[in-house]
């Protein structure tokens, strides 16, 4: 089992900047690649963001590609998303999620295990 809590989540202008965290206890959280995904009210939820167990390789939607960044500290085993350029579009409850190392795609929702409770990202116009 691996107990995901996310932080950091809250009320910003549009062109402002949020950093997200997720702790992670339980297994070893270098074990896992990590992701972020969102969900928009009567939406989906969407792919934002995920990096490699080594923390090597990143993937981003294009939405927020140029923008978001994440990272990742094992030592802390702890992931993070950097969020520049805020627009409203960007509003949603993010979620990190933990997945196996033997996953076919990064990018899908399936292919996580365990997902944190969520964080409420509000962009105002």
């Amino acid at each position: 089992q691996v107990q995901l809590v996310e932080s950091g989540g809250g009320l910003v202008q549009a062109g402002g900047s949020l950093r997200l965290s997720c702790a992670a206890s339980g297994r070893t959280f270098s074990s896992y690649h990590m992701g972020w995904f969102r969900q928009a009210p009567g939406k989906e939820r969407q792919f934002v963001a995920a990096i490699t167990w080594t923390g090597y390789s990143t993937y981003y939607a294009d939405s927020v590609k140029g923008r978001f960044t994440i990272s990742r500290d094992n030592a802390k085993s702890t992931v993070y998303l950097q969020m520049n350029s805020l627009k409203p579009e960007d509003t949603a409850v993010y979620y990190c999620a933990a997945a196996p190392l033997t996953i076919r795609s990064i990018y899908n929702v399936s292919s996580y295990t365990y997902w944190g409770q969520g964080t409420q990202v509000t962009v105002s116009s």
